[in-house]
């Protein structure tokens, strides 16, 4: 049940992405275009340096909460969690920092992404995505503040959130009919409103720095930060190789990508739900209640896979096979990334990734070329079918800490 309250917090955000785009279009296709290029700087940065602290987070609020708080007690006291104390720290100081290199930066930015000086759309791209860097904080500390709620399995309140900035949203563009400057504004607010709700279940802050567990946070963050960069230039590395073959290949390509990366969210959505059942139950040592999660988690992984497999062949008229082939491989790429998270083994996820990423690099620089946009989607299909395959080799391996699936005597010596 924790995964379908995430499968909403994760339609919602494309949904209210939709909306914001309706809206600067009507401001005409120069501010819709410069608006596309910042956001796409903006989402770039958010995944890269974001995502890892949202699941480090998950982890160790999950684990926190397993070794400082009873169980009888846990609806009726705050819990004084140093894992929380340290997920908002570090989320209000990278916050800063990206607000302040976006602001700053925005003309390097620019330039990196192919927009030149004389283009009609630097300045107002550069005027977006600067009123853009004033949100990052706010970003940044409601995914952390998310990430904490998962820990806490609490996968409803963060869609609370969502819903409260999102569906404010069309009503504020009316009033101020400044639409890259209200996402911001509401931010800070729903952010504040999300502490609030967060100060119900725990104490923000510890009262002793010495207490917060950086440490902990930026070893695992910095394997993370790795993971998350060899993921999004494999897949950028395939846009541009799309974009080589031409434009009805690359809009082709942009199709099956959309519906392809739409349909991961449901699998992403499972994964962090299980993540966070895992974290708790390993660190008190559980394995049994470990062994039927992960077990539970692959099998319902593997059906989503197959039923997002029919359904896209159902309604793709393009390229079908390789985009409706690779869903189950996608499902189970993603639910073994919350099983390693849930215990935490972040530095096999960020190693995998990148050796995964690397081979499949080769390919898609070699393949499409040859074989045209067909190539590029092997090339992805394997991508994902490597990532579950060094999933499956961790979960087999006997000196790993997933030792319990193999010894079934000690697993049962562990739960007795």
């Amino acid at each position: 049940m924790l995964s379908l309250p995430a499968i909403a917090g994760q339609a919602i955000e494309p949904l209210a992405q939709l909306m914001e785009t309706a809206h600067i279009g009507r401001m005409g296709a120069l501010e819709l275009a410069s608006a596309g290029i910042s956001v796409s700087i903006f989402n770039i940065i958010s995944k890269v340096f974001n995502i890892p602290l949202l699941s480090v987070a998950t982890s160790f609020v999950a684990e926190d909460i397993s070794k400082y708080a009873d169980e009888d007690s846990a609806a009726a006291e705050r819990k004084s969690l140093p894992s929380v104390s340290t997920a908002l720290v570090l989320s209000a100081g990278i916050g800063l920092i990206e607000a302040a290199a976006m602001y700053l930066g925005s003309g390097p930015f620019l330039s990196i992404m192919g927009l030149s000086t004389d283009s009609t759309m630097r300045i107002p791209a550069e005027h977006f995505l600067k009123l853009r860097a004033l949100g990052a904080p706010a970003v940044v500390l409601y995914l952390a503040v998310q990430g904490i709620f998962r820990g806490f399995k609490d996968t409803r309140t963060p869609d609370w959130g969502i819903c409260q900035l999102y569906f404010s949203f069309p009503s504020s563009c009316i009033l101020f009919n400044w639409a890259s400057l209200v996402p911001p504004f509401l931010l800070y607010i729903v952010a504040i409103l999300m502490l609030w709700k967060l100060n119900e279940k725990t104490v923000l802050l510890q009262p002793n720095i010495r207490n917060l567990h950086f440490g902990g946070y930026l070893k695992s963050g910095g394997f993370l930060l790795g993971r998350t960069l060899a993921a999004v230039l494999t897949v950028t590395l395939s846009t541009s190789m799309a974009a080589q073959l031409g434009a009805i290949p690359m809009a082709a390509h942009q199709i099956c990508l959309q519906v392809w990366l739409s349909a991961s969210l449901l699998a992403d959505a499972q994964a962090a739900s299980g993540q966070a059942l895992i974290a708790s139950s390993f660190a008190r040592k559980d394995y049994g209640r470990v062994k039927l999660i992960t077990h539970v988690a692959l099998k319902t992984g593997l059906a989503t896979g197959i039923l997002l497999a029919n359904y896209i062949g159902s309604i793709l008229s393009i390229f079908r096979e390789f985009v409706s082939a690779s869903q189950p491989l996608n499902a189970l790429a993603y639910i073994f990334d919350g099983l390693h998270y849930g215990v935490s083994d972040f530095p096999y996820a960020a190693i995998s990734m990148m050796i995964v990423g690397a081979l499949a690099s080769i390919f898609l620089i070699y393949a499409p070329p040859i074989i045209g946009l067909p190539g590029v989607w092997s090339g992805l299909t394997i991508f994902m079918g490597l990532r579950s395959v060094a999933g499956f080799m961790r979960l087999s391996a006997k000196n790993g800490p997933w030792w319990f699936l193999q010894d079934s005597k000690e697993n049962e010596v562990a739960t007795s």
